[in-house]
């Protein structure tokens, strides 16, 4: 399919710096302010009721309170503050709405130990709360760091071609998941892969582990795309051998391989995977194949050669590969995201604005709820 577009021209972007060490999440401001609030109103309502309704007694909730959002330090002194603002309550009668001071009244005591009780129990709250906050700060960089491992840096210039990547995981918490790519300059051209390991967890991430590494050898070995592919399928066949006792040998990859050679063309060999999308001043184009092959891990299926598909590739167009995370993310309605409509209506991007754009768009398309990882690979032709 294609889409009629209009001209533009290309601009220039930084790559964004990752997170040096494990950092623990602020609390939300509304949050923070939130013992201020709860101390204002009792002050408001103390001097409008009645003698017989102490909200001074509400107090006792304010440690609490301050676990949410602050450590164990901060709940200890605003314990103390509230037992001696309880106290202070109790005995200014100009304040109180009193006519005499209250502050060794035995209701007025039993609210002091309650409150000194409530302020141990929100400091226990608030050092389990700040443990379990670092230890989900120390798992995510953990998994930040796998990722990068796993998907390391692709090289952002290579020759005329320029390349930017992005990574989006459904899960906040493990920012790590099955879709994979990568970019390798060879001898034979630049050459790309993208794809999406069928499941999640563990297996799926080790599933995408086995394809890259096949993949990063074969790339500089193979001078043929299509042989290329058979060597990552056979890789994967022979890691679903050794695994026979798990449901690994049900996994599989959908994938597309791309070379760059070194004159103004592109090849496609596409495994099953959404089509690559080729965007031009002119307009957007599917990189559909008439004859795709099965996904990786299923080349049993394949009862013929992988067909490798040819497509202009001049200085100043642009090649998308994406995964399914991208299509497949549904608005309020359960609407698909229309990706070649969405690229076409913002015009001829930078690789990294292209990317950065389409991030912004796919978050706000989903109300911030995808469902899926959601990996994207541009590949930028610079003009001469």
């Amino acid at each position: 399919m294609r889409w009629p577009g209009r001209p533009g021209a290309a601009g220039h972007w930084t790559e964004q710096p990752g997170s040096g060490g494990p950092q623990v999440p602020a609390a939300p401001a509304w949050m923070r302010w939130l013992p201020v609030f709860y101390i204002a109103g009792i002050l408001v309502l103390e001097p409008l009721t009645p003698v017989q309704w102490p909200v001074s007694f509400l107090l006792i909730a304010l440690p609490v309170i301050t676990a949410f959002a602050y450590g164990p330090v901060a709940v200890g002194a605003i314990t103390a503050f509230t037992i001696v603002f309880e106290g202070i309550l109790a005995g200014t009668p100009c304040c109180a709405g009193r006519p005499v001071s209250y502050v060794w009244e035995r209701h007025y005591v039993t609210a002091y130990v309650c409150t000194a009780l409530v302020g141990i129990l929100g400091t226990i709250l608030a050092a389990h709360r700040v443990r379990r906050e670092r230890t989900l700060a120390t798992v995510r960089f953990v998994a930040e760091i796998a990722q990068r491992v796993l998907l390391g840096p692709v090289p952002h210039r290579v020759g005329p071609i320029q390349v930017e990547a992005l990574y989006l995981s459904a899960a906040a918490e493990a920012r790590i998941g099955g879709d994979l790519y990568e970019a390798v300059p060879t001898t034979y051209g630049l050459r790309l892969v993208i794809g999406d390991v069928r499941g999640k967890g563990l297996l799926a991430v080790e599933t995408a582990a086995t394809l890259l590494g096949a993949f990063r050898e074969a790339a500089h070995d193979e001078p043929d795309l299509a042989a290329v592919a058979r060597r990552v399928e056979t890789s994967m066949n022979r890691r679903s051998a050794r695994l026979a006792g798990s449901d690994m040998g049900e996994r599989f990859v959908t994938a597309v391989f791309a070379e760059i050679p070194h004159r103004h063309l592109v090849r496609i060999v596409n495994c099953g995977h959404p089509p690559p999308l080729l965007i031009r001043p002119d307009g957007v184009t599917e990189l559909e194949t008439a004859d795709p092959a099965p996904p990786l891990n299923l080349g049993m299926l394949l009862t013929q050669a992988y067909q490798i598909d040819e497509y202009p590739f001049r200085p100043g167009d642009q090649l998308l590969l994406y995964t399914d995370g991208v299509t497949e993310a549904r608005d309020s309605a359960g609407a698909f995201y229309p990706l070649p409509q969405r690229v076409l209506s913002w015009g001829p991007l930078p690789p990294r604005e292209l990317l950065d754009r389409l991030h912004h768009d796919l978050l706000v398309y989903s109300n911030n709820r995808l469902h899926d990882d959601t990996a994207a690979l541009a590949v930028y032709h610079m003009p001469d």
